[in-house]
């Protein structure tokens, strides 16, 4: 008799509806909600409900009826069947979990599958605080140090110099983060009673329906809306551990606002747009992981941007775009073509930032063929390796500037 029997057995489902059974599903679904997803009581009276309707040691059934009104999002079922594998003791779990982190070996060996890292994650218990409160006689105890807080530290920190713990919370940072472009005006109007231009042709509509009498005008005003964003990220060996993090500020930014293109390049180019825009960014990376092969590769910046201004610039760069080159400018090619395809590039956009996190350093000097084959063409040359720039960033995309501009 399998396990999901034996506890319909002890709860005697048909009939009162109660007992192991129910605290079994009310424990999975607690499960289910500390792995992130929405289930909530009505989604395990729903489940109970379901299996009254199907034979409990067909374990397909009861998996399909469970997953059919727990979840409700396509994006939930992998995070939905690592949980049933793992909460209903199928014997099988391990290995299949084995199986599914070496399908993602090919990535980085080792790393389990989102869904599977997020269930133990929900699984563990919970860590005990590292100090015991004192007691209500004794002092509070006092840090007279001079001390810097824990988020400041973490904000002028470099990201190749963090750790795993120390990303973890820079992404949640940079989740938070909000990116009010600076507005721009288009070719179009809309009704507005307030407007300052006067429409003629919605006036003479207007007097029609009065008799050919004009009453009143009618007034219009040019719509205004943030420019596009482009991001053309870098993720060679060199660029690696930034384009790790500056990802999920790209998934941020993606699912923030519309009409934002992400593309990454080492020595191909792969628009992953599509990807990003998935609300789960362990799903997302997951995707984007699956579409990129040259991961901490090689660099060709020159050919990445030569193919972009062929297939893409007239695509995404409309409106007034701004664009992000977020590389540290070392090609494996020199500087052969870089030059004219970022000049290019810069003709057909409004605004271009390139984003160098080599320029951290206070005596950088453009050394290297390929920057200084680049910097000639750039609107704002900047640094981009911790927190605190992020948000610079983040501010200065906020207000329209004019020139170059070289920020530390």
């Amino acid at each position: 008799m399998s396990d999901l029997a034996a506890a319909a057995a002890l709860s005697g489902l048909g009939g009162a509806g109660g007992g192991a059974l129910s605290l079994n599903l009310q424990s999975f679904g607690g499960l289910l909600r500390r792995a992130g997803l929405p289930v909530g009581p009505n989604e395990t009276l729903a489940a109970m409900e379901a299996l009254t309707h199907i034979p409990l040691d067909e374990r397909r059934q009861v998996h399909a009826a469970l997953r059919a009104v727990m979840v409700r999002r396509r994006e939930h079922f992998e995070i939905f069947d690592q949980a049933f594998l793992l909460y209903w003791r199928n014997p099988d779990a391990a290995r299949n979990a084995a199986a599914m982190a070496l399908l993602d070996g090919a990535k980085e060996r080792g790393k389990p599958p989102p869904g599977s890292r997020r269930v133990s994650e929900a699984r563990s218990p919970p860590r005990p605080p590292p100090d015991r409160p004192p007691a209500p006689d004794e002092p509070p105890p006092m840090d007279v140090a001079l001390t810097v807080s824990e988020r400041e530290r973490l904000q002028g920190m470099d990201f190749e110099a963090m750790s795993a713990d120390d990303i973890a919370r820079a992404k949640d940072e940079i989740r938070r983060l909000t990116l009010p472009l600076d507005a721009r005006p288009t070719r179009r109007f809309r009704s507005d009673p307030r407007g300052p231009v006067t429409d003629l042709r919605a006036t003479i509509r207007a007097s029609l329906r009065q008799g050919g009498e004009i009453l009143s005008l009618e007034r219009r005003r040019r719509v205004v809306r943030p420019p596009p964003l482009v991001a053309l990220c870098d993720i060679s060996g060199s660029m690696a551990r930034y384009a790790q993090v500056l990802l999920h500020f790209l998934h941020a930014v993606t699912n923030d606002r519309a009409r934002v293109h992400s593309f990454l390049f080492g020595t191909r180019l792969t628009n992953v747009t599509r990807q990003l825009r998935h609300r789960d960014p362990e799903v997302a990376f997951e995707m984007v992981s699956h579409i990129v092969p040259d991961w901490s590769g090689g660099t060709r910046i020159g050919e990445s941007l030569a193919l972009f201004n062929r297939q893409w610039a007239r695509r995404v760069l409309g409106q007034g775009a701004v664009v992000l080159l977020i590389t540290d400018g070392l090609d494996r090619e020199g500087a052969r073509g870089l030059a004219e395809a970022t000049a290019r590039l810069r003709r057909s956009c409004r605004r271009l930032i390139w984003l160098n996190p080599l320029l951290r350093y206070e005596g950088f000097q453009p050394r290297s063929e390929g920057i200084r084959a680049m910097l000639p063409h750039v609107d704002e040359f900047r640094t981009v390796h911790n927190l605190n720039s992020l948000r610079a960033l983040v501010e200065t995309l906020s207000h329209v500037r004019s020139g170059r501009t070289l920020a530390a």
